[in-house]
């Protein structure tokens, strides 16, 4: 448990060169990442997350392992403090939030660390 409490005091670790996760870091980043997929069948699932946020960086190994699972759906992690915008588009207000869109149209959301509840709301859209 002591484990648990120290990683809420440790930062973030950086980007993961490797993860099927895409990182969006700036509005124009978010603008083309979400155009690309508007008129897409396929699934994007959109992690909104802050780097002080516990849960957030608990649930964080599970939505990678998700992304490389699933393929054929494409998962985007948004910092809420670098693009507070864009979390006021999707009316995030917690954290971690999970928006499932498809087709550029909200199909779903997860709010809190659920990752069972995100895993199957993956499959229903996927």
């Amino acid at each position: 448990m002591g484990s648990f409490f120290s990683t809420l005091l440790t930062p973030p670790p950086a980007d993961d060169g490797d993860s099927a996760v895409v990182a969006v870091h700036s509005k124009a980043a978010w603008d083309q990442q979400f155009e690309a997929h508007r008129n897409a069948a396929k699934l994007m699932v959109i992690d909104f997350s802050a780097s002080w946020c516990g849960p957030c960086r608990f649930i964080e190994p599970a939505f990678k392992e998700m992304a490389s699972r699933f393929a054929d759906a494409v998962f985007v992690k948004i910092d809420v403090d670098e693009l507070g915008e864009v979390a006021k588009t999707f009316r995030v207000e917690a954290m971690p939030t999970f928006v499932l869109v498809k087709g550029g149209q909200e199909v779903s959301r997860v709010v809190g660390a659920k990752k069972d509840e995100l895993d199957r709301k993956i499959k229903t859209f996927i």
